[in-house]
Order: C-alpha cells, then sequence, then structure tokens
C-alpha cells in the first residue's frame, strides 16, 4: 500500500493544488516566498474559506462553469486535508455541474486518480488534452493513471509532455518517480532537486521535501531523510507527510515511544489507511498487540468508509490481509485488482497473496513481474525472498533478504523484522 499510493496520491495532489490555486483568490495567492508554517487545522480552515468563496461566486454566477471546476478540485483537496472521502461525492457533483470542458476533464481525472479509478482518469485526462492540447496538468493526470495501469511506455511519453510543456515541480516530480521505477535513485534525486528548486509555494516546498526524504529514507539514509522533512516543516507547519515521515525517522533509530506518540496524534486527526497500518504494525512490533488490534479494526473500518464513497482499493487491502497471514482474502483482492490492471504494484500484491496461499511457484511468476522494471524497492525484494524460501532456494532467498535489508532496514517495522528473522533461520539451516 504504501508504496504504491506514493505516486497515486501523493504526486497526483500537485494537479489539484495547480487547480485549487487558480480557485483561491484575495489573501491564498500571497502565500509564496517567506510565509510562516501552516498547521493542518490551517490547512482545512484555508480550503473552507476558498469553498465558501467559490460557493458564493456560483451562487452570484451559477453558469461559471470555471468556479464550478475549481470548487470540484478543491473539495478533492479537502478529502485529502481531512481524510474524509465523503468530500469525492461532494467533488463529482462539482465537476459534472462544469459542463463538458477541458478544465471539467482535467478534475474529474484528478478525481478518479484519487479514487483509484485508474482507466476513468486516462480517459478524462485524453479527454481534457483533447480539449487542451498545451495543458501540462492534463498531462499529469494521464501520466498518473498510466503509471498505475501499467502503461509504462504510455507513462513516460505523457511525463516527458508534461516535460516539455511545463519544466516545474509537477513535471519534475513525475520525472522522478519514473526514474525511480526504474531503478536510477541518483537519477530520482536529481530530478526531484529540480522539482524543488522550481518550488514556488510552501505546499511545493513541503512536497519536494518530503519526497527527498523518502527517497533518503528508502536506502538507509536516516540522517538525510530528517533533514528533508525538517526543512518541509519550516516550509509548511505540520504537515501530515512530514509528520509521517518524522515519526519513521523515529522508530528507526529506536525513538519507539516517540513515533508511537507521533502516529498516535497524527492517525487522530488524519486517519488515512496508510497512517494506520504503519501505527499497528509499529505497536505490534513493540508488543502492544491489544492496542494493534484496534488499530486494525479502525483500518478495515477506514477501508470501508472510502470503499461507499466510490474510492475501492483492492491493492492495499491485498497486502494488509497478506501481512496478516489471511491468504483467502489478500488473493481475492489481488486478483480483483489484477483483473482491472497489470503494473509493478500489483504484480507484488499478487505475488505476496499467493504465497500466504501457499502457492509459491505462482507466486514468483508475479514476483518477477514486479521486478521488470527495476525498481529498488525493499519491500518486494522482501516479498521475493520469502517466496524463494518457500521454494527451498535457499541462496537466492538470502540474497533478495539482505537486498531488502541492505536497500531499507526499517521499510515496516514489523516486516522488518521478520525479514531479518527468516535471513538468520536460513543462514542457521546452511
Amino acid at each position: 500500500m504504501k508504496y504504491q499510493q506514493r505516486q497515486a496520491v501523493a504526486v497526483g495532489l500537485l494537479v489539484t493544488a495547480a487547480l485549487v490555486h487558480l480557485a483561491a483568490p484575495g489573501p491564498a495567492d500571497s502565500r509564496a516566498g517567506g510565509a510562516p508554517p501552516v498547521p493542518v487545522v490551517a490547512q482545512q480552515n484555508e480550503m473552507h474559506r476558498v469553498v465558501h468563496q467559490l460557493q458564493q461566486r456560483l451562487h452570484r454566477v451559477p453558469d461559471d462553469t470555471s468556479s464550478w471546476a475549481r470548487l470540484g478540485a478543491s473539495y478533492v483537496e479537502l478529502a485529502r486535508v481531512t481524510a474524509d472521502p465523503s468530500y469525492y461525492a461532494k467533488a463529482e457533483g462539482a465537476l459534472r455541474n462544469a459542463g463538458d470542458t477541458g478544465l471539467a476533464a482535467v478534475g474529474m481525472g484528478t478525481l478518479a486518480n484519487a479514487r483509484h479509478d485508474f482507466h476513468t482518469a486516462r480517459d478524462q485526462a485524453r479527454k481534457a488534452i483533447a480539449a487542451m492540447p498545451g495543458s501540462a496538468e492534463a498531462y499529469g493526470v494521464l501520466a498518473d493513471a498510466l503509471t498505475q495501469l501499467g502503461d509504462d511506455a504510455g507513462a513516460q511519453d505523457a511525463v516527458q509532455k508534461m516535460l516539455d510543456l511545463k519544466p516545474g515541480t509537477a513535471s519534475f516530480a513525475r520525472a522522478s518517480f519514473h526514474l525511480e521505477l526504474h531503478g536510477d535513485v541518483d537519477g530520482a534525486r536529481a530530478a526531484m532537486t529540480r522539482a524543488l528548486t522550481a518550488a514556488a509555494t510552501p505546499e511545493e516546498i513541503a512536497f519536494c521535501r518530503y519526497r527527498l526524504g523518502e527517497l533518503a529514507f528508502d536506502h538507509n539514509r536516516l540522517d538525510e531523510a530528517a533533514q528533508h522533512y525538517e526543512q518541509g516543516l519550516a516550509a509548511r507547519g505540520d504537515d501530515m507527510t512530514l509528520t509521517q515521515g518524522k515519526a519513521k525517522v523515529a522508530a528507526a533509530r529506536g525513538e519507539v515511544p516517540v513515533a508511537i506518540e507521533d502516529y498516535r496524534r497524527l492517525v487522530a486527526r488524519a486517519p488515512l489507511p496508510q497512517y494506520l497500518q504503519e501505527y499497528a504494525e509499529l505497536l505490534e512490533a513493540a508488543g502492544r498487540g491489544g492496542e494493534a488490534a484496534r488499530q486494525y479494526e479502525v483500518l478495515s473500518e477506514q477501508q470501508r468508509l472510502m470503499e461507499s464513497q466510490g474510492a475501492s482499493d483492492d491493492l492495499a487491502a491485498a497486502l494488509v490481509a497478506a501481512d496478516r497471514g489471511d491468504g483467502v482474502q489478500a488473493l481475492r483482492r489481488a486478483e480483483t485488482e489484477w483483473s482491472k490492471r497489470q503494473s509493478v504494484f500489483v504484480a507484488d500484491a499478487m505475488a505476496w497473496a499467493l504465497h500466504v496461499s501457499g502457492r509459491d511457484a505462482e507466486a514468483l511468476t508475479y514476483s518477477d513481474r514486479a521486478a521488470s522494471l527495476g525498481w529498488q524497492n525493499a519491500t518486494f525484494s522482501y516479498h521475493r525472498g520469502m517466496i524463494l524460501a518457500a521454494l527451498g532456494r535457499v541462496a537466492e532467498a538470502q540474497e533478495a533478504l539482505v537486498h531488502a535489508l541492505r536497500l531499507n532496514a526499517n521499510f515496516s517495522p514489523l516486516q522488518a523484522l521478520k525479514a531479518g528473522r527468516k535471513l538468520a533461520e536460513l543462514r542457521g539451516g546452511r
């Protein structure tokens, strides 16, 4: 869940932010430069103010299609900062009122990506491009959707077109992720640094610092990661993603009580599935099984709530179920997602679900597909190592598990422990 959400949600927010920025009149447009940090509550209040202003304008000018489109984009952003998926329905209603315009199609595509409806996002992005061939934002929506659908060549073309049209923060961020997916970590870091150089608002700076922090964290560079998270918070105080980054670093440094408290506060105000899963794993790894079980219950409730609002995520649900040993649920969810898209993210989920279900020969085939782009991902390597171990291919299993822990010894507070134990078991059996 964690690795696939990074691009589908985090990078895609830059398109939403661009649309919302157009919607925000008055003081909201003066945030660039040395603006003070803005806490999460202030972010929510700011978005509510934008929504209120747009509603007032539409009361006076109900046929203003651009304002309807921007209202829809604002609701998508509110769903993010509040972790309340009920805003998706409001976003869809506003965007439908925007009519058959390119701007409305960009908004619909962004909404579809947020709901993990990547086929619709792709179609809406293409519609937007037909209406506005010079829209970098439309190509950003397309790049996000095609990446998740497993159309690697198409995603690369969309990212390149976005760079040609508007070589700014959003386009360099997508280029960075594309390079990361292909194993070019140095190139990904360089592209993200260019994105940071182009950043013009506190939101963009915070986003870039988070992504640079994630690149560092994912490759065992804790001090560098912590520095990026702190610098991001200096630009946009109490940002949810950066707060999560700090909590991960605290856990990795052995400051478990600090990390648990950070996660407790984070999920209280933003009960996103990713944060709930990480919090539950941290509690479980710390031996606080009862508290962890409660967080898993909240996670299930939040997943049901999101599904009720059209934001189904069978990929995330499959991985959670597999991590908890529920092979039946994991495989059902993974197969549902695989029937819709064959990306490396879903291939890994299929591999892991099949492994938990005892079907390791089949699992290895999907693990091969997950590795096809060359992504240096610790979770992928951990899954592969456990599959190879189950198949009795001890030397290869050790190699994959060592690779996972060398990439990121803290890729999961719970699964990393299991990786270390399995590696010790394999070595002891030599």
